[in-house]
């Protein structure tokens, strides 16, 4: 039999390599990664210390601070208190003293309208403020009627200026409205009056919204000499031309 080409060679099957190169390459990279570690735990291991004593100091500085706070905060908290109890108390005081003010008032000027009826001459006065009322009117002004009377010489007529100012309570303490800021201007004239028995002067101011009015103080300059007379504040819901 004679020979015969063929372009197949026939070769002996070796055992695969390949599960044990990457095996190999597996442990490799588990053993970098080790190294690497290693390397990096023994760098950062010396600032390790001084890392967790600064932790520690910034926490109690915080802790501190927090306290601090609670306490300053506590400290505001009772100084607001104690001032709003304060004004409260001032408030009250002065709203009694108004009363016991205006009270006062009212009875010096009952003494003095018994006085004239029991015909006591000897307190009498040439001129004399019998009453003050007051009305209040559209656009926040009010409307004023004060009663003049003289008691001593019933033929002679009487004959000067009056002005008069407002006593009160505004935002917890005594005011005056005086007779400039009633009118709103500056050196505002004074009101004449003439007359023989008695005489009704009228006319308008404006008050301040947050003032509470106790009594009127009115002041007479004329021939028949000089007068200041206080007069309860008498406020009325009608016209007082009525």
């Amino acid at each position: 039999m004679g020979k015969t080409d063929s372009s197949f060679v026939i070769v002996r099957r070796g055992p695969d390599r390949r599960p044990l190169w990457a095996a190999a390459a597996t442990t490799a990279w588990l053993l970098s990664m080790a190294v690497a570690w290693s390397w990096a735990g023994a760098l950062a291991a010396p600032q390790l210390p001084k890392v967790s004593e600064s932790l520690q100091t910034t926490q109690a500085r915080l802790q501190q601070a927090q306290a601090r706070l609670a306490a300053l905060e506590q400290q505001q908290s009772t100084l607001a208190r104690s001032d709003q109890i304060s004004r409260a108390a001032n408030a009250t005081v002065q709203r009694e003293l108004a009363a016991r003010d205006e009270e006062i008032a009212g009875l010096r000027a009952n003494v003095a309208f018994y006085e004239r009826l029991a015909g006591d001459t000897r307190r009498s006065r040439a001129l004399n403020v019998h009453s003050a009322r007051f009305t209040p009117e559209r656009g926040g002004t009010w409307r004023y009627l004060i009663v003049l009377t003289q008691n001593l010489d019933r033929g002679a007529v009487s004959l000067g200026q009056m002005r008069f100012k407002i006593e009160g309570v505004r935002n917890g303490k005594l005011a005056t409205i005086d007779w400039d800021a009633l009118h709103q201007r500056q050196a505002a004239p004074a009101q004449g009056y003439s007359f023989r028995y008695f005489q009704q002067v009228k006319g308008s101011v404006m008050l301040p919204r947050d003032f509470t009015p106790q009594r009127v103080r009115v002041s007479l300059r004329g021939e028949q000499g000089s007068l200041d007379q206080a007069v309860a504040w008498t406020a009325s819901s009608s016209n007082p031309d009525t």
